[in-house]
């Protein structure tokens, strides 16, 4: 570990992500993006200045510390986590960026594991169905349990049937895991219809079961977030379902909003030097036809600006459809699917967006790469949590743990 003593001016990226607890691999991603960019370079050292990293907490606390000026930063603890439905590992990331340690990592889809064992062979991923994996070792040993369960359950459970058909079950294991687990904190991730879905009785039944779960209960909540607030270059809203074991005491406060729509992250910046990437960044084929749709569609637009005199006029679409980067803009929501004309377009060049161009606009680094067909890997990152956007929720959790 490196010593730093409190009198320096600047810091190296060693030293920050050693007092803030995340890896260099999120301060690359944080210059990105806009959130901390260095104020030098020397040689290819990055170099930070007290009064820009005063901005953190943990940073607040190192400069107003009596420690010794020679007094080495000690990294703190390493809390443990299982991620269930874990797919190609945003969630993961941003959870790693804060310090957690991955003990198991659950997912169904072939490519998604392939995904997640290439870049972090040292994770240990399950393939499988959740309801065929031993949990039984991390009995009352695991401080945080996640995973965003399929969104089709919450729908499941309002109908004939219930949670007695199998992807009703899948919910039901999750909150059955959590009872059987006994974690600190669980979070549970879904897509922003689940606040309404069935005139709003399923969330009001998902925080009951989760706050009755287990013999002690959880304190829950469910918080909408929209991830171009905390420097995700994509409006991207999902549900986090938050709890905390009543036993503890202690309350989760979501972290502070980073970005206003006076500030967000545009699409340009996000992509700012993306070609220089070699993997993941095959452009798609496409038909003439659609090159010469895209050509009447302006940077932002979408299907409905083509005029309704052209040839190549197209109605009653949903907005993804031929939606157009905005240069200025943060993208809209990056979906899974891909056909039809919902790929995501590029403001500049009439073409789709590389799945590379797909991962930077969720904030993912640029050496993690995806394995799988162009398909595959569309997939993985459209049904993705931005690891970015997860990061303060991450930080603010590690926070709460380390008040016990």
């Amino acid at each position: 570990m490196t010593a730093i003593p409190k009198d320096l001016d600047v810091f190296s990226a060693e030293q920050v992500a050693d007092v803030l607890s995340v890896s260099k691999r999120n301060l690359e991603t944080w210059a990105n993006n806009g959130k901390l960019i260095p104020d030098f370079i020397h040689g290819e050292v990055a170099l930070y200045s007290k009064k820009q990293l005063e901005q953190f907490e943990q940073f607040q606390r190192f400069f107003n510390s009596s420690w010794d000026a020679e007094r080495l930063i000690q990294p703190n603890r390493k809390y443990t986590s299982i991620e269930l439905f874990a797919g190609a590992g945003g969630l993961a990331l941003g959870l790693e960026g804060a310090g957690f340690d991955h003990v198991l990592l659950n997912e169904l889809d072939k490519s998604a594991c392939s995904t997640l064992r290439f870049n972090r062979p040292e994770w240990n991923v399950i393939e499988g169905d959740i309801r065929q994996v031993d949990f039984s070792e991390y009995e009352d040993s695991v401080d945080l349990l996640t995973g965003g369960f399929p969104c089709q359950d919450f729908s499941m459970l309002w109908k004939r049937g219930g949670v007695s058909t199998d992807r009703g079950n899948l919910y039901k294991n999750f909150v059955d895991l959590v009872a059987q687990k006994n974690p600190k904190v669980f979070v549970a991730e879904n897509v922003k219809g689940i606040l309404t879905a069935n005139k709003k009785q399923a969330i009001k039944q998902i925080i009951e079961d989760f706050s009755d779960t287990g013999e002690i209960g959880y304190n829950t909540k469910a918080i909408l977030v929209n991830f171009a607030n905390y420097g995700v270059s994509q409006l991207r809203e999902r549900v986090l379902i938050i709890g905390v074991r009543k036993d503890l005491d202690v309350e989760f406060v979501a972290p502070q909003v980073l970005n206003t729509s006076d500030n967000y992250v545009p699409s340009k910046v996000a992509l700012q030097g993306v070609e220089k990437v070699s993997f993941n960044n095959e452009h798609q084929k496409i038909q003439p036809a659609t090159i010469e749709k895209l050509k009447l569609i302006p940077p932002g637009g979408n299907f409905t600006d083509i005029p309704k005199d052209s040839p190549h006029y197209v109605k009653g679409m949903i907005s993804h459809v031929y939606r157009r980067l905005h240069p200025d803009k943060p993208s809209t929501t990056i979906i899974a699917a891909g056909g039809g004309g919902t790929w995501g377009y590029h403001y500049e060049e009439p073409r789709p967006l590389t799945n590379r161009e797909r991962a930077r606009l969720f904030g993912y680094p640029d050496d993690f790469e995806f394995i799988g067909s162009i398909t595959e890997v569309r997939r993985q990152i459209g049904n993705s949590v931005p690891p970015l956007g997860v990061l303060p929720f991450a930080e603010k959790i590690r926070e709460l743990l380390e008040k016990l």
